[in-house]
């Protein structure tokens, strides 16, 4: 059933909802950076939510700015943490 819920929101997900999202922790996203990111949850979501998401994160490093990088590795943590009994 979550998965279900997971899977439409991230369907209906928008550029908008992860830059109002970044910058209600304190990051600034870059236009690209955005795109690189919401590229990342479409494509991506059950291996960030379920499976090992090191290769992903490996690769996030790679192609966005280190401070962008940083906060969002420790937003990924933290939320993995606090709702890792809901998954």
């Amino acid at each position: 059933m979550n998965e279900i819920l997971i899977k439409q929101y991230i369907n209906r997900m928008t550029h908008q909802d992860i830059d109002e999202f970044a910058k209600q922790y304190g990051l600034v996203l870059k236009t690209n950076e955005i795109e690189i990111i919401y590229q990342c949850i479409k494509n991506n979501w059950r291996t960030l939510i379920y499976g090992n998401p090191r290769g992903i994160l490996n690769d996030l490093k790679s192609e966005l700015e280190p401070l962008t990088y940083n906060k969002l590795e420790q937003l990924y943590i933290y939320f993995k943490e606090k709702l890792k009994n809901y998954l």
